[in-house]
């Protein structure tokens, strides 16, 4: 496992367009999946451990967005052939047993996670209500371990911030996982 830090947030960069199969076995866009305050786009995987240290608090922080009108939507750019675990049946599983409120695609081709320079999972890109980048952190300070009852809800507050205000915060903290695994 190769672990991964991410680049610090691009502000103002605009949110690459996507259009990509959902485990309920839609298509979906960029456009479909944004909310009037902005969109949180997540790349994810099935089998990382910091994914799955975290999967909880993501489905738990992206319904509370959803009262700020921010939508989020969670990518899976991994090679399947060499993680079987992030297969897209896999993927509809964990989208199931997690009833993920947010669509969960697969990124076959890989194009999305480089068109958004995506590393690892998780990475987060928050954007505003003119999709322009606005937040690229972690979702807490936890990494891999359980948070404490206390644990600040980095990424949540600073959507809630881009939903009410359009800004992200200046300071943002790297996230951390392991890397995608891209096809050969």
């Amino acid at each position: 496992m190769v672990t991964l830090e991410t680049p610090i947030c691009e502000f103002g960069l605009p949110a690459p367009d996507f259009s990509l199969t959902g485990t309920d076995g839609n298509n979906w866009t960029l456009q479909q999946c944004r909310g009037a305050n902005g969109i949180l786009v997540m790349f994810i995987c099935n089998h990382c451990p910091y994914v799955k240290a975290v999967l909880d608090r993501i489905v738990r922080d992206t319904r509370d967005l959803l009262a700020y009108d921010i939508n989020a939507v969670a990518i899976m750019s991994n090679d399947p052939s060499v993680y079987p675990e992030d297969s897209f049946e896999n993927m509809q599983n964990v989208a199931r047993d997690y009833d993920f409120p947010f669509p969960y695609l697969i990124d076959e081709t890989q194009e999305v996670a480089k068109s958004h320079d995506a590393q690892c999972t998780p990475d987060f890109f928050g954007y505003n209500a003119d999709l322009q980048l606005q937040y690229r952190g972690r979702l807490d300070a936890s990494g891999m371990q359980p948070a404490p009852e206390n644990a600040r809800r980095e990424l949540f507050e600073a959507m809630k911030r881009i939903a009410q205000t359009g800004l992200g915060p200046q300071q943002q903290f790297s996230s951390i996982g392991c890397s995608i695994k891209w096809a050969r």
